[in-house]
């Protein structure tokens, strides 16, 4: 997936000599988080909205240089780390550089998660089902085991959630053999989060079994 079709370079960086002014002016006007600033042509970071509409106006860039923050990406750099890029440093613009360090453009994050939506994770139907084990305990080898010796592909899946020595792993499928799926990944201890129709229905059937044992017991 060649992410440099979506490098964007109609935004120049700043002068590290620019007034803040210049910078808030172009804040008000675009929608961007940060806007990339430079000394002599070599990009040196980024500024953020945030800090910007604090600084005073009349002084340059260059007396909050503190702030400007070191983020860029590789015109090389697979659009998955992109992605980590834009969530580490909570920024909707990500500055490009090619391999001399030279400064290419931008990706804009809305670009970079349309990629995400082309993938079959998304755009292929199937179902989805998120699982939780011991971080020590899981294997994605095992998820992987458990699903296809159901006879189902597995069209995605990744770690969506750690906290607490417990990870959750999402996992996208074809839709069939789910409830099988789902009792097996129970029989290789891990706990089901996600709901599931079938499940409900089974568990359902199992709460109106054990009444009517309960009453026939009586």
């Amino acid at each position: 997936m060649d992410t440099r079709n979506y490098i964007i370079n109609d935004i120049q960086p700043f002068s590290i000599t620019s007034e803040i002014k210049e910078v808030q002016l172009a804040f008000n006007q675009l929608t961007y988080t940060h806007i990339p600033v430079a000394r002599d042509g070599t990009y040196l970071g980024c500024l953020s909205e945030t800090d910007a509409h604090c600084f005073d106006g009349t002084k340059s860039i260059h007396e909050y240089a503190y702030a400007v923050e070191g983020f860029y990406v590789r015109d090389n750099t697979n659009w998955l780390d992109i992605l980590e890029a834009f969530a580490l440093h909570n920024s909707n613009i990500m500055p490009v550089l090619g391999k001399n360090n030279e400064y290419l453009g931008y990706y804009e994050l809305g670009d970079i998660l349309n990629l995400f939506n082309d993938t079959p994770f998304l755009n292929e139907a199937g179902g989805i089902i998120v699982v939780e084990k011991g971080i020590r305990d899981y294997s994605f080898s095992e998820i992987c085991q458990i699903v296809e010796s159901n006879d189902t592909k597995i069209l995605g899946a990744f770690v969506s959630k750690m906290e607490n020595e417990m990870v959750q792993v999402t996992i996208k499928i074809g839709h069939t053999g789910m409830n099988s799926i789902v009792q097996t990944f129970r029989r290789y201890n891990y706990e089901v989060v996600s709901s599931h129709d079938e499940d409900a229905f089974l568990e359902d059937l199992k709460e109106r079994s054990d009444y009517l044992n309960k009453y026939l017991n009586m």
